[in-house]
C-alpha cells in the first residue's frame, strides 16, 4: 500500500514523525512538504532533529496570502497526486496544506484521511477553523485525537467515518521527553529551573492590531519573572512595522527553538503564554501551567483540568500567569502515546 503524506508547517512536521516511524516496513510512504514553512527553524531542522526521512517532494510555495497561498498549492499538489497515485492522501492538523491537499486528493477520487479531525473552536474567524471544517467533510476517515473530537464530528454527521485514535503530538512528546531526562541540555540564557515563563504570540487576532500587540507586549513585559518570548519571523516583522520594541521589561527574546529544545525549555519553566493550539497540549502533558490569549482552546480538557486557563482580555494575562499551581492531575485524555501504531492499523485494514 501507499501512503502519502502532506506536511507544511511546523506542528505537522512533529505529527509526521512517530507516523513515519509506525509506517516503516509496513507500507509505501511518499512525504510532500509544500514549503508553506520554508525557513531552516521552521522546516529543514524539525526533519533533521525528529529523524524524519527527507521530503520525497517539496513544492517550496512560501508564504502569502491564504487564497493565493492555498491555491498555489493545490496547483502544485494536482500534478504530484497523479503521479504517485496513492492508497491513501493522509493530511494532518489544520493549515492551508491540509485543506489544499484535501481538495486536491477529493477532485482526483483518491481517498483522504484526517489526522487531528474533530477539533473544534467555533471561533469561524480563524482560518484553522475553516481548514479544519471543511477537510473534516471532505475526508473518507477521520482519525480523531479525543473524545470530545469525536463527539464534534458525531454531531456534523460524520460518525460512521471516525475512530478515536490519540494524540500522535503525545507520543512524540512522551518520546523526546524520556530522552531529555536521560540527558538534560541547558536552558535558553542559562535561566534557572522554575525561573521564568516561555511565551509564543503568532496568531492574527493577537498581532494584527498594534493596539492589541502593544498591550499584549506590555503585559509581558511586566511579568515577575523573564519571559522568553520565542519570536516567529512574522511576529518581529509586524512589532517593527508598528514600531513596538519586544526586548524589553522581562522579555527575552528569542527565534524559535527546535522541537527537543522548545520542549526541554517548557518542561524547566515557571508557566507556557501561547496563543498556540498544539504548545497549550504538550505544556499539559509536561504538567507545566499555560495560560491562552485567546477566548476559546480546542484542547478543552486542558481548561477543565485546572491547568490552561484562557486570558483574551490583555489586563487578564498578569493574574492568569501568577495564579497557583493547580492540583496534579493523573489524566490522560490525549492518550497513551502509541496513537501513531492505531492510525496505520486503521490506514493498512481500511
Amino acid at each position: 500500500m501507499r501512503i502519502l503524506s502532506v506536511v507544511g508547517a511546523r506542528p505537522q512536521f512533529v505529527k509526521l514523525a512517530p507516523i513515519a516511524g509506525a509506517m516503516a516496513g509496513r507500507a509505501e510512504h511518499v512525504i510532500v512538504h509544500t514549503g508553506q514553512h520554508y525557513d531552516d527553524l521552521m522546516s529543514d531542522v524539525f526533519f533533521r532533529d525528529l529523524g524524519i526521512a527527507a521530503p520525497d517532494v517539496n513544492l517550496a510555495v512560501g508564504s502569502g496570502k491564504h487564497g493565493a497561498q492555498t491555491g498555489a498549492m493545490i496547483a502544485g499538489l494536482e500534478p504530484v497526486f497523479e503521479k504517485y497515485a496513492p492508497d491513501w492522501v493522509l493530511v494532518y492538523g489544520d493549515t492551508n496544506s491540509t485543506l489544499a491537499a484535501a481538495v486536491v486528493a477529493t477532485k482526483l477520487h483518491l481517498r483522504v484521511a484526517h489526522l487531528e479531525a474533530g477539533l473544534r473552536s467555533f471561533n469561524r474567524r480563524m482560518p484553522e477553523e475553516h481548514n479544519r471544517v471543511l477537510t473534516d467533510h471532505a475526508s473518507d476517515l477521520l482519525l480523531a485525537p479525543t473524545a470530545v473530537a469525536m463527539e464534534h464530528l458525531a454531531h456534523e454527521g460524520l460518525a460512521d467515518r471516525s475512530v478515536l485514535v490519540g494524540d500522535v503530538m503525545t507520543d512524540v512528546l512522551y518520546s523526546v521527553r524520556d530522552r531529555l531526562l536521560a540527558e538534560p541540555r541547558p536552558t535558553p540564557f542559562g535561566l534557572p529551573t522554575a525561573g521564568y515563563y516561555v511565551a509564543t504570540i503568532h496568531r492574527p487576532d493577537n498581532t494584527d492590531d498594534p493596539a492589541r500587540l502593544r498591550g499584549i507586549v506590555e503585559a509581558l513585559a511586566g511579568l515577575d519573572r523573564p519571559v522568553l518570548l520565542l519570536a516567529h519571523p512574522r511576529l518581529r516583522a509586524l512589532a517593527e512595522q508598528h514600531g513596538i520594541r519586544l526586548d524589553h521589561g522581562a522579555l527575552r527574546i528569542h527565534e524559535p527553538l527546535p522541537y527537543p529544545e522548545l520542549v526541554a525549555a517548557v518542561m524547566h519553566s515557571a508557566g507556557v503564554v501561547t496563543d498556540s493550539g498544539g504548545l497549550q497540549k504538550e505544556a499539559f502533558l509536561l504538567r507545566v501551567p499555560t495560560t491562552t490569549i485567546r477566548p476559546e482552546t480546542e484542547w478543552v480538557e486542558t481548561v477543565d483540568l485546572g491547568w490552561n486557563v484562557l486570558a483574551n482580555a490583555v489586563d487578564a494575562i498578569a493574574g492568569a500567569v501568577t495564579r497557583p499551581s493547580p492540583p496534579h492531575t493523573d489524566a490522560a485524555p490525549y492518550g497513551d502515546g502509541h496513537a501513531a501504531q492505531a492510525v496505520v492499523n486503521e490506514l493498512l485494514g481500511a
